[in-house]
């Protein structure tokens, strides 16, 4: 390993951050659930329901491809995990907005959200550069 590179992952900043977006993602999650949870007056759910589940899902799989591209020592494997993790990104920031549509209290929480993935998304390039 590097000497940049610290040897416990909770040490990367980055890796932290990943695991702040997914608490913060899971308690939008449960309170825009509370919302969405309800039939429409036609008898259908609101789609909406789906993106808050794809969010924390998505959100909890950023950790591991952290994890994954840092412990890999292939490259090609390593950029793999790292491609993976932009789409990962890309994927909230769309569900946010979508989210941002619903018919809920809990979307005000949202930008608060996008505003850690802005940060995320710095300390991702400056991770990537230490790899």
């Amino acid at each position: 390993m590097s000497t940049n590179t610290p040897l416990n992952l909770s040490e990367l900043p980055v890796y932290r951050k990943a695991q702040e977006i997914f608490t913060i993602s899971q308690n939008i999650s449960a309170y825009l659930n509370h919302d969405l949870s309800g039939l429409n007056p036609d008898g259908t759910e609101d789609n909406n329901i789906y993106f808050s589940g794809d969010i924390v899902q998505q959100s909890n799989s950023l950790a591991p491809e952290i994890a994954n591209a840092q412990l890999e020592r292939c490259s090609l494997k390593k950029r793999k995990h790292i491609a993976s993790l932009k789409r990962l990104t890309n994927r909230l920031y769309k569900n946010s907005y979508r989210l941002e549509r619903s018919n809920s209290n809990g979307k005000d929480f949202l930008p608060i959200l996008r505003s850690e993935l802005k940060k995320f998304k710095k300390l991702q390039r400056n991770w990537m550069m230490t790899l």
